[in-house]
């Protein structure tokens, strides 16, 4: 198991938030986590995935007039 299992501190770290953001992510079970007792961890894999999920790419635009 080299899964590596990150605190809400350093999740909001790694999001450049504060430690209210992921914490509500966890509450509204929008991102997968784990639970030991009262220690709330998320795997550095399922946070890779959440910034994918959620990356926008930038609309290719057009001008006008350009053949």
């Amino acid at each position: 198991m080299d899964e590596r299992y990150l605190n809400v501190e350093q999740v909001a770290e790694i999001l450049g938030t504060t430690e209210r953001f992921p914490r509500r992510l966890i509450e509204e079970r929008r991102i997968e986590f784990v639970k030991a007792g009262r220690h709330v961890r998320i795997a550095a894999s399922v946070l890779a995935a959440y910034i994918a999920a959620n990356t926008v790419t930038p609309r290719l635009t057009h001008s006008k007039g350009v053949a």
